[in-house]
């Protein structure tokens, strides 16, 4: 499998229940190869009650001293960065960052994607060890990311770029219902609009753009058979009702 060549690196964590919460944010993008270095007050109970149903990956994760050794048979490694830097180094978002992490895995290449500890991320040594630094563009006004949110939204891209082709592009080639007819919809249209004349609401000396308005409504969101039939149905029945009440 492609994600046993990929491992997530939490580098000096603090907070046990960070360490669950990436555990759990890693097994919901089908990752499981969890390395930490230094962690502090790991194992603990609260970083099982983070993990929820992700206790394997916690129980199989490597303990290491160093990143070294994390990556020490690493052939790409990612550091996610949020922080500019005084030596250019190559750096892309969390989408771009989710596809070359495929690709390499991809070409059977063992990767590693490294997070730093939760109040100043990875050192800038930690961060000359890597290939490619990753960046999650958050908002100015609050760039601070939770641990687990950043490795969910990292391990979120290289879910997609994983599942690739395999993504269905739209929804309508699997519609319950078949979509209505042009010639159904223009029916649709003369109806809603005698309607509206019946009820007042549409002054026909002034129609302004309100039927071009609404037309262009309905033409985006694409009625099916069953929707068309049902909102005729709800027109017909108004103009049985506004009959009813002018012969009293």
């Amino acid at each position: 499998m492609l994600s046993d060549t990929i491992r997530v690196v939490l580098v000096h964590t603090t907070h046990a229940g960070n360490i669950g919460g990436v555990a759990r944010a890693m097994k919901n993008m089908g990752l499981t190869r969890l390395t930490l270095v230094k962690p502090q007050g790991h194992p603990s109970p609260e970083a099982q009650w983070r993990a929820a149903s992700a206790l394997d990956v916690l129980a199989h994760a490597q303990v290491v001293d160093t990143v070294e050794a994390a990556i020490t048979d690493a052939q790409f490694v990612v550091g996610a960065s949020a922080r500019e830097r005084r030596i250019p180094w190559p750096v892309q978002d969390a989408r771009h960052c989710g596809k070359r992490i495929v690709s390499h895995a991809n070409a059977g290449e063992q990767v590693a994607i490294l997070f730093g500890r939760e109040d100043r991320g990875l050192l800038n040594e930690e961060l000359q060890l890597c290939n490619l630094h990753c960046h999650i563009p958050s908002h100015e006004s609050y760039p601070s990311l939770n641990l687990a949110m950043a490795v969910q939204i990292v391990a979120y891209e290289v879910r997609m770029a994983l599942l690739g082709d395999s993504l269905p592009v739209e929804q309508d080639a699997n519609w319950d219902t078949p979509f209505a007819k042009n010639v159904d919809m223009l029916r649709f249209y003369d109806h809603l609009e005698q309607t509206l004349i019946d009820i007042e609401f549409l002054d026909p000396e002034a129609p302004r753009q309100l039927m071009r308005r609404l037309r262009r409504l309905f033409n985006r969101v694409r009625l099916d058979e069953m929707e068309l039939n049902i909102l005729r149905g709800v027109l017909s029945e108004m103009q049985k009702r506004l009959t009813e009440k002018l012969r009293k």
